[in-house]
This record gives structure tokens, C-alpha cells and sequence, in this order.
């Protein structure tokens, strides 16, 4: 049994919940994910590139040689999440186009898993995606697409009269766009829990029911601000190392998450096969060492 099945079991045990279907799965992006596609540029202001060699050196791009199993182990992952945002034969969840990509510590792979997953709900007929970069704290995402120094989510929420719109920047991948995390503040989480972030959460869930808002955010058990933004947040992804993480740590992250939330598990760099219905897997292991995770 593996250690999302043990942490998910004990969880409800001590919950006094009957075990429900976990909807869980582990990272790949889409086949043109990838490929650095071009795009009109907006008629004015700034165009986040995404540089694909940049991307992979910097670990958020699969290796060549596993893009096409991994675009088809987010095209399982993407597909409930998608559903349940949406309400594609389920309950819509309230505000489930907003999806948090979190982990219990450093080194789980969210921002992979962020990255991967945008841009593989992208290629959906009827849909555009916002990446947001809520790490506040390390925002990796907006150093790696250099926009680090752009205005962004604390900008948003510090200064009302800061239209939400005018911090979204276009990416020259049709359907993406990217929010940074702005310019750090000392107060960020005081910001993250304010009637303001609430405020701009309802603006991205209510401006276009279409749009999948993708928060990557700070780990759970390292910082307040992630545990803030999860009040926000319709539906919350927790990203796991296999064969990594203790049991406990993955227990004491979903125990810090509301029971109101609807949470799902990625069991991430698993050299097993998946198990139907609990995660899938995403290697990122070199063709001759196909027994060994990166």
C-alpha cells in the first residue's frame, strides 16, 4: 500500500469519515506543452515567454524523450479537476476554477506540477488558464518566466485602485497567461488573509467561468501564507514525493486543510505502476537508469 493510500486511510480513520474515492494522480504535461508555440503578441504591454530549454534546465519542462507518457498522465490528472471546476457531469464546487497546487515541504515538484498541468488544461476547447504564482514567500515561477520584477498578486490586493487585469500578463502560449507574485512585502500573509484577497479571489472565479485559475503555492508546512490561501482556494492539489516523504509529513499537510475542501494527491516521481485510482506516475529518470528517480 503506499504512502498516499496509508495517509488518506489513517486520515479518515481519525476523522471518523468512511473511505471515500481519492481522486489522485502524478505529472506529465500535454504533447505541445513542450514545444515553445507562438502566439500574436497583445496589441500592448509585456509577453511572458516560455522558453522551453530555460524550462527543462530549470526542471519545470519534462526531458524530450518522456513528454509524450507524461502528456498523457496529465491529460488523466487535468480530467476531474476540469470536471468538478466546471461542472462537467458533477456538482460544480464553489470556486472550484480556483486550484491550488501545494506540498508539504520543499522539493515535492508544484511548481512542475503547476507548470505541466496550466499547460495541459490550455489545450481544452473551451477553456483559458491563469497561472498564478502565490508563493509569495519564494516565487519561483515569476524568477524562472522573469517576471520577478512585474507587478503582481500583492501589488493587487495592497493597492485597490490597482486593476487586477493590468497585473495579468499575456504568455506567448495561446490560452496561458501568468500572474506573478509582485513585489514582496513583510505583511504577505496579513495580505493573503485579507477582505481584499477575497475580494480579487471572487474576481478571478466570477470574471469568466471559463478560466481555470491555477494558484502554485508555498508549502504547507513551511509557511502561514500558504495555509491562508487555501481559504480562498475551490479545490487543493497536494503534490507528493514518492518514496520521499515520510507518512507523518504527508499526514500533518492535509490535517492543516480545511474538511470542507475538496483535496486530491499527485504521487510524484514514482518508478511503480499506477495503481487505478489512486495516483499515476511521472519518472524523470535518464533512458538507462529507468530504476532511479531525478
Amino acid at each position: 500500500m503506499s504512502v498516499i493510500e496509508n495517509a488518506i486511510k489513517r486520515l479518515q480513520a481519525s476523522r471518523g469519515e468512511a473511505p471515500a474515492r481519492e481522486r489522485t494522480a502524478a505529472a506529465g504535461p500535454s504533447p505541445g506543452a513542450a514545444r515553445r508555440l507562438d502566439a500574436a503578441p497583445a496589441p500592448t504591454g509585456r509577453v511572458v515567454p516560455l522558453d522551453v530549454d530555460a524550462l527543462r534546465v530549470a526542471g519545470l519542462l519534462p526531458p524530450a524523450h518522456q513528454e509524450r507518457e507524461i502528456a498523457q498522465q496529465y491529460r488523466q490528472i487535468k480530467r476531474p479537476l476540469i470536471n468538478h471546476a466546471l461542472g462537467r457531469g458533477v456538482e460544480p464546487l464553489p470556486q472550484g476554477n480556483l486550484l491550488m497546487i501545494a506540498s508539504a515541504v520543499p522539493g515535492e515538484g508544484k511548481t512542475f506540477t503547476s507548470l505541466n498541468l496550466a499547460l495541459s488544461m490550455r489545450l481544452e476547447e473551451d477553456v483559458t488558464v491563469l497561472l498564478v504564482d502565490g508563493d509569495v514567500v519564494n516565487p519561483r515561477l515569476s524568477q524562472v518566466l522573469g517576471a520577478d520584477d512585474a507587478r503582481g498578486l500583492l501589488d493587487v490586493i495592497k493597492d485597490p485602485t490597482l486593476a487586477l487585469a493590468s497585473a495579468i500578463l499575456p504568455t506567448d502560449v495561446p490560452g496561458l497567461s501568468f500572474l506573478p507574485a509582485g513585489h514582496q512585502d513583510p505583511n504577505a500573509t496579513e495580505l493573503l488573509a485579507s477582505a481584499r484577497m477575497s475580494e480579487v479571489a471572487a474576481q478571478l472565479a466570477n470574471q469568466d467561468k471559463s478560466r481555470l485559475v491555477i494558484f502554485d503555492s508555498a508549502p504547507l508546512l513551511l509557511t502561514t501564507e500558504s495555509q491562508v490561501l487555501t481559504e480562498v482556494a475551490g479545490q487543493i492539489v497536494v503534490v507528493v514525493r514518492a518514496d520521499d516523504t515520510p507518512q507523518h509529513v504527508v499526514l500533518d499537510a492535509i490535517e492543516t486543510l480545511s474538511e470542507s475542501k475538496s483535496v486530491s494527491l499527485v504521487l510524484n516521481q514514482s518508478t511503480k505502476q499506477p495503481h487505478a485510482g489512486y495516483y499515476y506516475r511521472y519518472t524523470h529518470s535518464k533512458p538507462a537508469e529507468k530504476d532511479s528517480d531525478a
